[in-house]
């Protein structure tokens, strides 16, 4: 993936927003790219609670405070933190992940509620 990529092109729903970054541990590899690609976007594709998402690679840091790190970052909206909770459990995200847990090392989940 070269570019980031809107996977569902709905409003963007800021009640609750869902932001995942993903280390790999063969961060370079093409294959696992691909796989990851693959399952991550059938998993999104039929989730019934996401609303919108986003996946996305990290650019060339221009400034320090820029972390570029990452292998891949996906940004994820719900309406409610009870939907997200059951998205959590749906069977095709414990799928996506027994898919592809494999090549992460590591995972970094950041929540938010909507600022009112």
């Amino acid at each position: 993936m070269s570019a980031c990529q809107n996977t569902n092109q709905g409003n963007f729903n800021a009640n609750f927003v869902h932001s995942v970054h993903f280390w790999f541990k063969n961060p370079d590899n093409k294959t696992d790219r691909a796989f990851f690609e693959t399952s991550l976007k059938k998993f999104l594709n039929a989730s019934k609670y996401a609303k919108t998402n986003y996946i996305g690679t990290p650019p060339k840091a221009t400034r320090d405070v820029v972390d570029g790190s990452f292998t891949y970052h996906l940004l994820v909206t719900f309406e409610s933190a009870e939907a997200q909770a059951k998205y959590q459990e749906e069977e095709v995200h414990l799928k996506f992940i027994e898919e592809s847990s494999h090549l992460w090392e590591k995972v970094i989940v950041y929540d938010s509620n909507g600022a009112e």
